[in-house]
């Protein structure tokens, strides 16, 4: 998508936010395509699990973490969150209205898989709080839902999709397109059920293949072969011009969305907020007085589990971030949105100057090339731009 004159044109920076991401690691199934920290068990006490949310929920609060900000969006993910127990659910939110409050508009996302069992607890989650639905579909076709190792089915998945419509005031489900032999034709038609179903979001991911899966493995024998990157080229500019034509433009390289319907919890990130990570293999970028903290938990389920119960978190590792470093997150993250990067905001971010980051020499070459616009306000990556965006971040980072 280009960027339009009105998003060059807007100098009020937006606010960054504070989130909340609470990672539940439990999957029904390990699908091929995913190198998330899910793991599959057959049986969780979900007593002892809710007790450890808390706990370590607690714990932040009480050291301080976060002290004097509302939270302005929570995000349950995985892992399928839509296993969790709703009552665990309302006990988490519960929990951080006590200590840090949340925003009248605050926005709380959960991450759900459409199998008719998970679905018929939309009503539940949405009773504990939950306002946004996150569900992954992936696609609706049977015979890829076999490729991509899915446990539902496609009738499972518009049936959700429904369900999440009456449950909750948003919803928003996943595609993964650019697989091995599909033709444009066929995307074309899929993405325009999908647009039919569609409320104000949609995540649209080109497959790629992660070390340590299962389609890297098959990759590594020779019986998987991705799609030729040119091919997966020309489905991403169909997939921009579709969604334009729809009024769900990109405001990220991979999401897409009518006006206000972004997802407010992504948006922190790529923003460089402040986001608390509770449960295992979470991530969180916190601020202890004037120094950002990366706080990485440890990802074995039991392990942190454990850990918990002992030292009433589950820390990994707790580094400090230079004003550098965070200045490169800043770059890397925000310019993989249409909006841009704002002076202001990324001041905020790394306590450090974007033209002294990014200096007016360093980037002009890059503008001249249409990859880049800049304002005195505010930096933006192009469409074109943003189609190379690693190439073109490690010139501005040379």
């Amino acid at each position: 998508m280009p960027v339009s004159a009105e998003a060059v044109a807007a100098t009020i920076p937006p606010r960054r936010g504070f989130g909340l991401y609470v990672h539940w690691p439990f999957c029904v199934s390990k699908c091929p395509y995913c190198d998330f920290n899910s793991h599959v068990r057959e049986r969780v006490d979900a007593a002892q699990w809710q007790r450890a949310y808390l706990a370590e929920l607690r714990h932040y609060a009480e050291a301080g973490i976060g002290k004097g900000e509302a939270i302005t969006s929570v995000f349950f993910g995985g892992g399928t969150p839509s296993l969790m127990p709703p009552e665990t659910t309302a006990a988490i939110l519960e929990v951080a209205r006590q200590y840090w409050s949340l925003t009248p508009d605050v926005e709380i996302t959960l991450e759900a898989n459409p199998n008719s069992a998970e679905a018929q607890k939309f009503a539940a989650f949405a009773a504990a709080g939950v306002n946004r639905l996150s569900i992954g579909v992936q696609s609706f076709r049977e015979d890829v839902l076999r490729f991509l190792g899915r446990a539902h089915d496609a009738g499972e998945a518009c049936r959700a999709i429904e369900a999440a419509a009456k449950a909750v005031p948003r919803y928003s489900f996943d595609l993964i397109y650019a697989r091995p032999g599909q033709s444009a034709e066929d995307w074309r038609a899929e993405l325009s059920e999908a647009l039919m179903l569609a409320g104000d979001h949609l995540s649209l991911y080109t497959l790629t293949i992660e070390p340590n899966t299962g389609f890297a493995g098959a990759v590594a024998r020779g019986a998987l072969h991705p799609m030729p990157s040119d091919d997966q080229a020309a489905l991403y500019e169909l997939t921009q011009d579709m969604m334009e034509s729809a009024g769900m433009p990109a405001y990220e390289i991979s999401n897409h969305a009518k006006l206000g319907g972004e997802s407010r919890h992504n948006l922190v990130y790529w923003r460089s907020g402040a986001y608390l990570g509770i449960g295992p293999g979470a991530h969180g970028r916190i601020l202890r007085g004037d120094t950002w903290l990366a706080t990485q938990n440890r990802r074995k389920p039991e392990a942190w589990l454990g850990q918990v119960s002992s030292q009433g978190e589950g820390r990994e590792s707790e580094t400090s971030v230079s004003p550098q470093e965070r200045a490169e997150e800043a770059l890397m993250m925000g310019l993989r949105l249409s909006e841009g990067i704002y002076a202001e905001n990324f001041r905020a971010a790394t306590g450090l100057a974007l033209d002294e980051v990014v200096s007016p020499e360093r980037s002009a070459p890059m503008e001249a090339a249409g990859l880049l616009i800049r304002t005195p306000e505010k930096i933006v990556a192009t469409k074109e731009g943003r189609a190379v965006l690693d190439g073109l971040l490690a010139k501005l980072l040379a």
